[in-house]
């Protein structure tokens, strides 16, 4: 914990991203219902000419959440003050708070074909660690579910969800061991993701972000949905999209 002192012996820049660091913590440990040091906080406020807090310890899940958000403003204020953009911020690892043995596990499986952005890979990760996904192939050119980025996107599902790199030789002679029908593609032009009937068991694929799904990959494909949209883009970014059919595809087999 950084003394009044040794912050004020900081210069500007670097005391305002330190104090911002510790305010983060303090209100991802409010979220949990876990009470920050009050007092030491109250000390560092002024530093970055913030008005102080309430020492009075949070007593309900509501005064918790209300504190966590105050502390969660400040700290982004600061960040702003800075000239960071939020897409710089990183979040609170939560990786040590998962128990594994939570997991409702199905067998099924997601290919995630040269997705490109550790964010969308560790967003994915989230989705497949709550609809029941057995493990996670990434062609090869995807990006690692162990950058920095991908990791904290999954807040700690990279490690809950098993995963594995694959050639796209290996991944098309592993989608050929499939049944017809147990592979899908999500892709535009395919039957109402509403109106399609979900196997038990199989495989689904992901496309890139710029180029979607390998001509090889798609032809080991033998079906195919689409969700339905109505804005002006036509399309949705692949961490939503796979958010959407992976909660459709597992409740459809509860």
């Amino acid at each position: 914990m950084l003394t009044e002192k040794k912050l004020l012996s900081l210069k500007e820049r670097t005391r305002i991203r330190k104090i911002s660091m510790i305010l983060a913590e303090a209100a991802h440990r409010a979220r949990l219902n876990r009470c920050p040091d009050l007092v030491y906080l109250n000390t560092i406020l002024p530093l970055a000419s913030l008005k102080p807090i309430s020492t009075e310890k949070p007593q309900t899940d509501e005064e918790f959440k209300s504190l966590a958000f105050r502390l969660e403003d400040y700290s982004q204020a600061l960040l702003s003050r800075l000239g960071a953009e939020p897409s710089d911020w990183d979040f609170t690892d939560d990786s040590g708070d998962l128990d594994v043995s939570k997991r409702l596990i199905q067998d099924k499986i997601l290919v995630l074909d040269r997705l490109r952005s550790p964010y969308n890979v560790g967003a994915v990760f989230r989705s497949a660690d709550s609809f029941g996904i057995k493990k996670i192939i990434l062609v090869e050119g995807s990006a690692s579910p162990d950058h920095q980025r991908a990791r904290r996107t999954s807040r700690g599902t990279t490690g809950t969800v098993e995963w594995t790199f694959m050639s796209e030789e290996e991944t098309v002679r592993l989608l050929k061991t499939y049944n017809e029908g147990e592979v899908l593609a999500l892709e535009l032009g395919g039957t109402d993701i509403n109106k399609f009937e979900f196997p038990q068991r199989g495989a689904v694929v992901l496309g890139s972000e710029e180029f979607g799904i390998s001509p090889e990959i798609l032809a080991c494909c033998t079906g195919r949905v689409s969700i339905p949209m109505a804005g002006t883009k036509g399309s949705l970014n692949v961490s939503v999209a796979a958010g959407i059919l992976l909660q459709k595809w597992f409740s459809s087999n509860l």
